[in-house]
C-alpha cells in the first residue's frame, strides 16, 4: 500500500467536498451573521435551564462539541437526547426551560423529525441546524439554521459536519456576546484553507496497515474524537473507537501495546495537561501515539495551526479528513460509498 502525497488533484467526491470547507465557511460568515445576532438575543431573551441535543452519526458528533462549547461558554448543562424516547417509546417530555437543539444533514431522518416535534411539544424553543432547505426537521422549529454546506453526495460527510461546528461557535459566540470568539470566527476560512494544506497524510501513513485503534481527545475536542473514530470506520473499515483521555485511563488502556496505536487530538485549553499525562504514559507503554496539538516526546507530531482553542478542534478535523481519506485509497476502499451505508440514514 502507498498513500498519495498532497496534490492538486483531488481524487474522491470526499476530497473535493471537504476541501469546499473554507468556501462554506466565509458563506456562514456572510449569510447568517443577521440570523446569528437574532438568535443570540432570543436565546438571551429566554434564559434557558438546559439544552437538549437531537441527532445522530457525525451530526452527534457537532452536538458533543456544541455540549462542552455551551456548557463552557455560558454554564448551562447540555444533555443528549436519544430520539427514541419519542419515536419508538412516545415518553412525554417536560421541557418548558430548555432549547431544544436538533442537528441533521438531511433533516429527513424520521426519528430526529419526530424527536423535534416532540421537544417543541414539551415546551422546548427549538432550533434546527439543517444543510437542506426545506428539510421536514426545519418544520418542527421554532428558528432553522442553514448549514450553508450545498450539496454533498458522499457516504462521509465532511463539509456539512464542519458547517455544524461553525453555526454552533457562532450561536454561542453570539449568544454570549464574546468579541475574541467572534474575531476568531472572522478568520476561520482562511485558517481553514490553511489546515487542509497541511500534510497529515505523511505522518500518519502507518494507520493504514492497523486494524484497530484508538481515537482520544477531551473537552470540546471530544467531539472530533468521535467524528475521526467514524471516519476510520466507514470509510477505512478499521475498527477505531473513540475515548475521552479520562476515560482511556481506565480499562481501555488494558488493550493498549506496540500493535495498538493511538490518534490524539489535543486543544491549547485547560485539558491539555490531563491529555499530556496520558500521551507520557502511553510512551512508556510503548504505544504509537499520533499527536495532534502539542509537542510531547515519543509520539508523531501532526501539524497544527495557532487559533483561539475552541476553533483549534474544527482546523484539525479538516486536516484529518484529507488524511483519512487518502488512507482509504490506499487500503482499497472507496471512501464515497462505504459497504452497506447510504448517505440518508432513515431510522425510527
Amino acid at each position: 500500500m502507498e498513500l498519495s502525497k498532497q496534490s492538486d488533484a483531488l481524487p474522491t467526491r470526499m476530497h473535493r467536498e471537504a476541501a469546499e470547507s473554507a468556501a462554506t465557511a466565509r458563506r456562514i460568515n456572510s449569510e447568517n451573521r443577521t440570523l446569528f445576532r437574532e438568535v443570540g438575543a432570543r436565546l438571551r431573551e429566554r434564559d434557558p435551564k438546559l439544552v437538549m441535543t437531537n441527532a445522530r452519526g457525525s451530526s452527534d458528533h457537532a452536538g458533543v462539541f456544541g455540549k462542552y462549547l455551551i456548557s463552557t461558554r455560558l454554564g448551562l448543562p447540555v444533555a443528549s437526547g436519544a430520539p427514541s424516547v419519542s419515536s419508538v417509546y412516545g415518553a412525554p417530555m417536560r421541557l418548558e426551560q430548555a432549547i431544544g437543539l436538533s442537528i441533521s444533514q438531511s433533516g429527513r431522518s424520521p426519528d430526529i423529525v419526530r424527536a423535534g416535534a416532540a421537544m417543541r411539544e414539551a415546551g422546548a424553543f427549538c432550533l434546527a441546524l439543517v444543510n437542506e432547505a426545506g428539510s421536514p426537521l426545519g418544520d418542527t422549529a421554532d428558528i432553522t439554521v442553514p448549514l450553508l454546506a450545498g450539496a454533498e453526495t458522499s457516504v462521509a460527510a465532511t463539509k456539512s459536519y464542519i458547517a455544524s461546528l461553525i453555526n454552533l461557535l457562532w450561536i454561542t459566540a453570539e449568544w454570549r456576546q464574546d468579541d475574541i470568539l467572534i474575531a476568531a470566527l472572522e478568520r476561520l476560512p482562511d485558517q481553514l484553507e490553511d489546515a487542509w494544506a497541511l500534510d497529515w497524510t505523511t505522518p500518519l501513513a502507518p494507520l493504514a496497515f492497523a486494524e484497530n485503534l484508538f481515537v482520544v481527545g477531551r473537552g470540546v475536542g471530544l467531539g472530533v474524537t468521535n467524528e475521526a473514530a467514524l471516519k476510520f470506520k466507514e470509510t477505512c473499515q478499521i475498527h477505531a473507537e473513540a475515548f475521552s483521555a479520562a476515560e482511556c485511563s481506565h480499562g481501555p488502556l488494558a488493550l493498549l501495546g506496540p500493535e495498538f496505536p493511538v490518534l490524539i487530538f489535543s486543544q491549547s485549553d485547560d485539558t491539555r495537561a490531563s491529555v499530556s499525562a496520558l500521551v507520557e504514559r502511553l510512551s512508556g507503554m510503548d504505544v504509537p501515539v499520533y499527536l495532534a496539538g502539542g509537542e510531547q516526546e515519543g509520539t508523531v507530531a501532526l501539524p497544527t495551526l495557532d487559533a483561539h482553542p475552541m476553533v483549534q478542534p474544527v482546523l484539525m478535523i479538516q486536516s484529518f479528513y484529507r488524511a483519512v481519506a487518502d488512507i482509504a485509497i490506499s487500503r482499497g476502499r472507496n471512501p464515497d460509498e462505504p459497504p452497506a451505508l447510504k448517505k440518508v440514514t432513515e431510522t425510527v
